[in-house]
């Protein structure tokens, strides 16, 4: 040490030389220094957008938009051959049994491993009901399966789904056991009917038909309660949060 300060020697505090720093125990950081009233780079904004854009092709956003693809090749397999084909109702419910299983998969990797997205958000239901709308429209078309029971099942869907829109400013309606009881029945009787079933098998899916839609009707009934529950407790929450600011 010379005791004599940078500025005097020409320089500037900033200045310092590596050596300098490391005898007063400061850490060397490599790359350009920034000053204090730096600004961020306007290209910063840029490319977090960028890695957050990557972020959507992850695994879990890979089985949805899969399952969005599957939708129309399962309509053709179903209506091939005016749609009565053993061999092709077999394919159609190949391709139905994929969509169900990678439906219980992208959700759980998705909050496993923190893959959830915006694009997931909306594609994952849409998907859904996609897949068992296209599924329920095609055997009513085909005479299979009463059109009432259609109506009933993607009545309650979109009204539920309109519903969960509704009351979103007060909070989110969680998913019950129920309604993962009735997706599952669900998914097990439509994939029943989409094949060509004969004898007793086709006695027992009458029965997982009418299983799954009592547990459509009681589940949507619950999620309405819900809604109402959760609607009420969100204006009451509301109007104490005012009436503390007021005083």
């Amino acid at each position: 040490m010379t005791g004599v300060p940078a500025s005097a020697s020409g320089g500037s505090p900033g200045a310092r030389s590596a050596s300098d720093r490391a005898a007063d125990g400061v850490p060397e950081v490599s790359g350009p220094a920034l000053a204090p009233d730096a600004r961020p780079l306007r290209g910063g904004k840029l490319a977090a957008a960028a890695v957050n854009q990557a972020s959507v092709w992850n695994v879990a956003n890979l089985l949805t938009m899969l399952r969005l693809v599957l939708v129309p090749g399962f309509v053709v397999l179903m209506l091939e051959d005016g749609g009565y084909d053993p061999a092709w109702r077999s394919l159609a419910w190949a391709a139905f049994a994929i969509a169900m299983i990678t439906d219980l998969f992208d959700g759980h990797l998705a909050r496993t491993y923190n893959l959830v997205t915006d694009f997931g958000k909306i594609a994952d239901p849409i998907a859904d009901k996609a897949i068992m709308g296209a599924a329920l429209i095609c055997l009513s078309s085909l005479g299979d399966l009463p059109w009432w029971v259609t109506g009933i099942i993607l009545g309650r869907e979109l009204g539920i789904t309109l519903l969960r829109f509704v009351v979103i400013r007060y909070g989110v309606i969680p998913a019950s056991r129920g309604g993962k009881l009735k997706t599952l029945t669900q998914g097990v009787a439509v994939g029943m009917y989409v094949l060509a079933l004969t004898g007793w098998l086709a006695s027992l899916r009458f029965w997982v038909m009418a299983a799954a839609v009592i547990l459509t009707v009681v589940t949507g009934l619950d999620y309405v309660r819900q809604a109402i529950v959760l609607r009420r407790r969100g204006i009451a929450e509301r109007a104490a949060a005012l009436e503390e600011q007021e005083a």
